[in-house]
């Protein structure tokens, strides 16, 4: 079983170790996962992406264009970087507008899973590319989600 993610980035009113335990209980209590997939982002995928190899889950880091670092600062982009040294990348190749690449690569991910963990707080996305919309084309997919609302602090799969 591939895992992937899609969710909110640093927002504030997220507490981040909730979110990291929701996380590491879903992929603890399914024994047969054996690939996570995530974009590295900053908040939920690098928390997800932690919780995976922190289980000895190998992590498939889908990167949406080319420079991706460079949407990254500080801490995140440090914690990217040593993130990324432990992955097995996958270099999607995209020359248009950033947010569309994002897009796609939640599009990647979702077609390249059996189960996707969305931390989400059921709001219609900012941009384009954002959870909303990466939980909107699972479901036309058929996809199971497990969804983590780090608001609510609830968890359900839909």
């Amino acid at each position: 079983m591939r895992v992937g993610v899609t969710g909110h980035q640093e927002r504030r009113g997220i507490e981040w170790t909730w979110v990291k335990h929701a996380i590491r209980t879903e992929l603890s209590n399914r024994a047969d996962v054996q690939k996570a997939l995530s974009s590295l982002a900053a908040g939920t995928d690098q928390v997800f992406a932690k919780a995976a190899m922190s289980l000895g889950i190998p992590v498939i880091a889908v990167l949406p264009l080319e420079g991706y670092e460079r949407f990254f600062k500080g801490r995140s982009l440090a914690q990217y970087t040593a993130l990324l040294r432990r992955c097995e990348p996958i270099q999607l190749i995209w020359k248009g507008h950033p947010e569309e690449a994002f897009l796609r690569a939640g599009k990647f991910i979702v077609e390249n899973c059996d189960l996707l963990i969305a931390v989400w707080d059921g709001a219609a996305a900012k941009g384009l590319g954002g959870t909303a919309d990466v939980v909107a084309f699972a479901k036309r997919k058929r996809r199971p989600i497990f969804h983590i609302n780090p608001f609510t602090k609830s968890v359900l799969q839909i």
